[in-house]
């Protein structure tokens, strides 16, 4: 039987821990106890700490541990090691786990292959830490994505994307993707068949692959450049308009070469993709809220051909104009 063995820090989500560790503890088991069938566990599990003491999660419940990670000499090559999400400040974690984050640099040689580490959405800002991204793709929660690329420029980061995979390496996105990551890996590691038994007892939707549905546009203004900050605010006050990039570079007194340098360096866009994204979240809050047909959502956001449109609503969300509204609208 594989062994999932989960990571606990004072500050952690408390869900994704009982989450996880409910996920596989009932892999093979709640599909067959509703079946009238002989239960059969895939997985055991194990939460450790560093010296062994309850993790306090944010929300402030205390979990018991099961033993310190700096006893642990007997991780087989089929075992999994989860880091979950990051409740308490980031900077204050990453600080205060400096031994947790040297003992995870072990992982960096581990062999390409099968999953052997993953984390969920905040949790992947120890692996980082750790090394273990250095070169490969991963993901976070889109909320913290441009504070991520920043700290750790060698990760190659897909924010957009709901659970990313790169050699022994496996990461999942914002919040509640500890759901899709669990299931994933019961797949990798038990077989299609009880993961799909598990998603269904679950009441999970298992093919989720995006967080575009979920993000909004004011990550991309976690950064400190004051040129760049006036002209997205200037930008959220006249996105209907037509406006070039020659425009916004006499407006900052740049030349456009330093404003396209400048910009994408803060926000991770060109301006001219800044300005759709402002677009498509007007027209999102719009079908969100009111029954405006999809011609008048069109022309109110700047653009007059609703077909080009809505490709790049689909590009941007991941869904079309009308899927977004039966999801999201009230």
């Amino acid at each position: 039987m594989k062994t999932v063995t989960i990571i606990g820090f004072n500050g952690a989500l408390a869900s994704a821990i009982t989450g996880m560790i409910d996920l596989f503890r009932l892999a093979g088991v709640t599909w067959a106890r509703i079946h009238g069938e002989q239960p059969s566990a895939q997985f055991k599990t194990r939460l450790l700490t560093e010296n062994g003491e309850p993790c306090q999660c944010i929300n402030g419940v205390t979990i018991l541990a099961d033993g310190s990670w700096q006893d642990v000499d007997d991780l087989r090559a089929d075992d999994v090691l989860i880091i979950p999400t990051i409740g308490a400040p980031i900077d204050e974690i990453l600080k205060t786990n400096n031994p947790l984050i040297q003992w995870l640099s072990q992982f960096q040689d581990a062999t390409p292959g099968d999953v052997r580490v993953a984390s969920n959405c905040t949790g992947a800002f120890l692996l980082a830490a750790a090394g273990l991204l250095d070169g490969r793709e991963a993901t976070t929660h889109w909320g913290f994505s441009n504070q991520f690329r920043e700290r750790f420029p060698a990760v190659d980061l897909r924010p957009e994307k709901l659970v990313t995979v790169d050699g022994p390496v496996a990461c999942a996105g914002g919040g509640m993707a500890w759901w899709d990551l669990g299931v994933y890996l019961v797949e990798r590691l038990a077989g299609a068949q009880v993961a799909r038994e598990l998603a269904k007892a679950f009441v999970i939707d298992a093919g989720r692959t995006s967080q575009a549905p979920y993000s909004v546009l004011q990550a991309r203004r976690y950064h400190s450049d004051s040129v760049v900050l006036g002209l997205q605010d200037w930008l959220e006050g006249h996105f209907r308009e037509a406006v070039s990039v020659a425009d916004l570079a006499t407006r900052a007194r740049l030349s456009e070469r330093s404003l396209l340098r400048r910009f994408r360096q803060a926000t991770g866009d060109t301006p001219t993709t800044y300005l759709q994204l402002l677009r498509i979240e007007e027209a999102r809050r719009l079908l969100e809220s009111s029954q405006d047909g999809l011609d008048a959502i069109t022309r109110t956001v700047g653009y007059e051909d609703v077909s080009s449109f809505s490709r790049l609503f689909r590009k941007q969300t991941g869904l079309s104009p009308g899927a977004y509204r039966s999801k999201f609208g009230r």
